[in-house]
Formats: C-alpha cells, structure tokens, sequence
C-alpha cells in the first residue's frame, strides 16, 4: 500500500541513524541505505545530506518524510477500515499522556476497551511538547494534555476533565489542621515538582507568577509516582492534581488541602491531529472521549 522506501526513510527520520532505522525495519543497512537511493533517483533530490554518518535530511528531504508519513498513516486508517468491516476494530492504539493525567486516564482507556477487546493499548508517559509532536508524526494517535497548550493549528481538541490541583503536605506539619492554603502560603514550603519542560509545571509557575511569588524547587522529578514518593517521606511538599489522589489514595501521613487566592481550574482533554477522513481507531476514541466528557459534566 505504501513502497518500503518511503517507510524506510520515515524510520530513518525517526532514528537519525541508519543501524538503527535498519534494524527497526527489520533489513540490513545496506539494503536500507540502497532503497534510500533509489528513492533520490525516482524523486530526483538528495533526500539525505551526505556523510559518514547520518547528518540529517535535507529541506526536499524533510517535505517527503512529512508526505511519507501522511501516506503510512492514510494506508493504516485503510487497514482499520477494512479490518473493521470484517471483524471490529483491531490494531494498536498509541496514547500519549501527561504524567498527571496518567491515573485518571484509565477512565478513557477502560471505557475504550470494553467497547473495542481486540485493539491493544499503548500508554505512554510524555511531555506536551514530544505528545504534539509525535502526532505530527503520527507516531501517536492521540493524547491527553492540558487543554490549554492544545489551541494550536492543525489540532483538534476534546475538553474531558476540569480540575482543581491540591497542596500535598505532611499531615503533621505547618499546614495541618487547614482546610485551604493560598498559593503565596504554598511557595514557602520546601516543594517537590515536575520538571520544567512539562506542562503541569508551566502552568504551576504561571500562577506563582501571577501572585507574584518566587518558586526554587527543592526537587524536581519527571514522575508523579516519584513525587508521592518524596512527600510521603515527610520532608517536602507538592501541588497535583485532586484526580491523581482519587485514583491512587494520598500517601500515609499526608494531607491534600486545597489551594485558594486563585482558585484556578485546569482543563484536560484528547488532542487529536485535524484531519479528514479520521483513521478508525481515532473516530472510536473521540467517541469514547465525548461521552466520558458528558459524564463527568453530570451532575454528582
């Protein structure tokens, strides 16, 4: 459905080596570094800047790994299609996820499976920025980030949880006995936080910055697991989202206050590429996704 050459180049463009894109194929790296040749000679550009070693591609180059990677995607939403109409859908779904969405995602994913057994589900844990871009890429099919960092071109978004994020502390400690704890308040203590190359942690700083206090974490993590971890040891503390602990419990000697003076809401949802026609698998995650929305706006 799609010539072997281009899928080599798009797994060239993902690796950015040929050993690697070669084994990831499954062929030798000479049969790889033939088939991307021939590709140039058809096409007639370098496709691939020329040197000892992969060097990267060139402008021609990049505009046929990102035509390439439309035409793989297109063919598998073809194979959805066709596989569907005989059996149901089948195949992989590729989520990539937020880490602080990692726990209430499987609301989506367990809704998603009883409606579809034979699909198997790929849960990744990833920054915004690498979940957007691996879509470009169709490297994933979905994901679930914060609405927000969402409203980009060429992205279609579904709002699914509003949210609250909550001061986790010791239950012991300064803030205890306390039912809410303005953000100013929150700064000064000793605070555990994601990274800052993620987004929960860009929209953390944004309101500190707002209430103008000035934030040095005293860890950084890429993991919430790794969070819980450090708060419940009872030395720091950490702002997360109220669904996290929903889903896992609040550590043993920890306390989850809410967080005031602003109260802010944060909106999560399923980010999509925006695309006509939607492969299969993407139309029966949205589906699942607007109904789990519908169900969370219900009244309690």
């Amino acid at each position: 459905m799609i010539s072997r050459k281009y899928l080599y180049l798009i797994a060239l463009a993902r690796e950015k080596h040929f050993g690697r894109a070669a084994a990831a194929c499954h062929v030798s790296p000479s049969t790889l570094s033939a088939a991307i040749r021939d590709l140039e000679t058809e096409l007639g550009v370098a496709v691939v800047e020329r040197g000892k070693q992969f060097a990267g591609l060139t402008p021609e180059g990049r505009s046929v790994v990102e035509y390439a990677q439309r035409m793989a995607a297109s063919a598998e939403g073809l194979k959805q299609e066709l596989a569907s109409l005989r059996d149901g859908l089948t195949g992989r779904l590729r989520l990539g996820v937020i880490p602080t969405a990692l726990t209430v995602v499987a609301a989506l994913t367990s809704s998603f499976a009883r409606r579809h057994a034979h699909v198997t589900t790929e849960v990744l844990s990833l920054a915004t920025d690498e979940i957007l871009a691996r879509l470009r890429r169709f490297e994933l099919d979905a994901g679930i980030v914060y609405v927000e960092s969402a409203q980009v071109a060429g992205l279609d978004v579904v709002p699914i949880w509003h949210e609250r994020h909550v001061l986790l502390t010791g239950a012991s400690g300064r803030f205890a006995g306390r039912d809410t704890v303005s953000w100013a308040e929150a700064a000064t203590a000793p605070l555990a936080l994601l990274t800052p190359d993620m987004q929960n942690r860009k929209t953390i700083d944004a309101v500190f910055s707002r209430v103008g206090a000035n934030v040095t974490p005293m860890l950084e993590t890429n993991s919430i697991v790794s969070i819980l971890a450090h708060v419940g040891s009872g030395h720091w503390s950490s702002i997360v989202p109220r669904s996290v602990l929903e889903q896992v419990g609040t550590p043993p000697g920890v306390i989850a206050i809410e967080l005031v003076e602003p109260a802010v809401d944060w909106a999560t949802g399923l980010v999509t590429l925006a695309r006509e026609p939607q492969a299969p698998m993407v139309v029966a995650l949205l589906a699942e996704a607007r109904a789990l929305a519908e169900t969370f706006e219900k009244p309690a």
